[in-house]
């Protein structure tokens, strides 16, 4: 994101942004290596670790960060275009789902999260979402139907049409999250 955003600047703009309210969170390489290995040693088998990213930054912040630290002015020398969120993208990262808790470790910034308990029919209906979605990834109602019904907290947009995407690729980084329940 920021080289592309450095390239735009040079280029003399715009720097694209998909909408004014997107955040992200940031960390560097190092700093969540850190934490991986700190979450690692604290660990046992099978436990879910969360890094505790900070706050999110909103990237048309960072844009504008970046076009002054350039030496420029935005709307002057580089204008901002807001260009849309696309299908399946959030504006916000959610790190948790509403029914989940975390709990304090050793280490402030690694968080664990108790492990839900799966019982034997969340694991055939996740099966079953999985083989339906190899079966007929264009079927995009069903593949949809199925994940609403597996996981509470998932609100998946409709897939453009026009993006060539199958209904499961569209379905993929959320259904990922879902089968984290496996």
């Amino acid at each position: 994101m920021i080289p592309t955003f450095l390239a735009q600047i040079e280029a003399g703009g715009p720097v694209t942004v998909t909408h004014p309210e997107m955040r992200r969170y940031f960390m560097t390489i190092p700093e969540a290596v850190q934490l991986v290995l700190q979450a690692g040693a604290i660990g046992e088998s099978g436990e879910l670790f969360v890094l505790d990213m900070g706050e999110p930054v909103k990237i048309v912040d960072l844009a504008r960060d970046l076009i002054r630290l350039s030496g420029l002015e935005e709307g002057v020398d580089v204008d901002i275009a807001f260009t849309g969120v696309r299908p399946g993208e959030k504006l916000y990262e959610e790190v948790f789902f509403g029914h989940e808790t975390v709990q304090p470790t050793s280490h402030p910034k690694v968080l664990r999260s108790p492990a839900d308990v799966v019982d034997a029919s969340v694991a055939d209906r996740i099966e079953s979402l999985i083989r339906l979605a190899l079966a007929e990834p264009h079927n995009a109602e069903a593949i949809r139907g199925r994940l609403l019904a597996l996981v509470p907290d998932f609100h998946a947009p409709a897939p453009s049409p026009s993006s060539g995407e199958s209904a499961a690729a569209a379905l993929m980084t959320s259904g990922e999250r879902a089968l984290r329940l496996a």
